[in-house]
């Protein structure tokens, strides 16, 4: 990770120029402290205008984040953990770059499988002694 770009995956790598941080004074308690400093971090990113991407990485971004996108096409994230705004931009860098990361990773196909004989003969089983369970449960059957 060089200082001028991030490194999200071994494809793609962000430039910080495109990374916007905003310091804000954080919520909660804590008193003169904080009514005074502005700690609390806000990143934005604009997916949808970022030469970083290929047209499937942004698509697979947009379906994928597509509840902390906004309608411009902004990822907005915050950290207002720490009472350090260092710490707190550390933190949002990080948790930014692996909810990236998670979005763009490509799930496993699954590989259909057979249950196997032991399983199919169970399932059989149970079935016959449910039927037979409900079927005592009725009224005798009479002979005429």
């Amino acid at each position: 990770m060089d200082d001028g770009t991030l490194q999200i995956d071994s494809t793609l790598a962000i430039p910080r120029s495109e990374l916007t941080y905003r310091a804000t004074r954080s919520g909660g308690p804590g008193g003169q402290h904080v009514n005074t400093s502005s700690t609390r971090i806000e990143l934005t990113w604009n997916i949808a205008e970022s030469p970083a991407l290929t047209d499937e990485q942004r698509a697979r971004l947009m379906t994928k984040l597509a509840n902390r996108i906004d309608a411009r096409g902004v990822l907005r994230m915050v950290s207002s953990g720490s009472r350090s705004q260092y710490k707190n931009r550390e933190t949002v860098t990080t948790r930014f770059a692996e909810v990236v990361a998670g979005a763009l990773r490509k799930p496993r196909p699954r590989r259909r499988t057979r249950p196997p004989a032991s399983a199919r003969e169970s399932r059989i089983r149970e079935k016959k002694q449910r039927s037979d369970r409900k079927r005592m449960r009725g009224p005798p059957a009479t002979d005429d």
